[in-house]
């Protein structure tokens, strides 16, 4: 039965990941990189990582990835294209590392796996994984790899919105700034008049003459 499971799970990681990587809309990438986490949880439940399992469909597949969906829905533009257009030469140079960086990745997984068939796996010391270790190491020797890693996340969510912000640019008209209201001509060389900066902004008008008590 753990086979059967494992045979299940690794495929649902492996078409999570290749659905992330190649679905064009970002909200289904998102959803396709959910399902490849909540495979990884079920791969670390077959390995008696249950703490690693917890975290991964807590943290990841669900505050991250909540994050994740809240950020696709902020920046919008799904049929934006998301970087510019590439030659055929980068393509194919892409496809070749890509390929070349598989095949690596094969080579060192199944020569220490075959070797770890028919067998207990490591001997892990006692306590190995429980959440108190686990604790114990994220805030001893792992504490600045941790705190690094929360930091990048944080940067990326802010760093989507500034660039969501700078391809839609500004989304009501009637956002100006004092900058370039006053560096219009019409406004900066007068004659002033009465209003809002809105009107100001806006193309002259023609306008009755303000009734005064000295103009009478």
């Amino acid at each position: 039965m753990a086979e059967v499971l494992f045979f299940i799970a690794a495929i649902g990681a492996v078409a999570g990941a290749v659905g992330t990587v190649s679905l064009r809309n970002p909200f289904y990438a998102v959803l396709a990189l959910v399902c490849h986490l909540l495979a990884l949880a079920a791969l670390f439940l077959l390995l008696r990582a249950e703490f690693v399992a917890a975290a991964q469909v807590v943290v990841y597949a669900g505050a991250v990835m909540v994050l994740y969906v809240f950020v696709v829905a902020y920046v919008g533009g799904v049929g934006e294209p998301l970087t510019g257009s590439t030659g055929a030469s980068l393509r194919f140079a892409s496809i070749v590392f890509a390929l070349a960086l598989f095949v690596e990745l094969t080579i060192a997984l199944v020569g220490t796996g075959l070797s770890a068939l028919e067998t207990e796996g490591a001997n892990a010391p006692a306590g190995f994984g429980t959440p108190a270790e686990v604790g114990a190491l994220f805030l001893t020797r792992f504490l600045v790899a941790f705190e690094i890693a929360s930091l990048l996340l944080l940067i990326a969510a802010v760093g989507a919105v500034i660039l969501a912000r700078r391809r839609a640019g500004l989304g009501d008209a009637r956002e100006l700034s004092v900058g370039d209201v006053m560096r219009r001509p019409d406004v900066s060389a007068g004659p002033w008049q009465p209003g809002t900066m809105i009107e100001a902004a806006a193309p002259p008008r023609n306008r009755p003459p303000s009734s005064s008590p000295g103009s009478r």
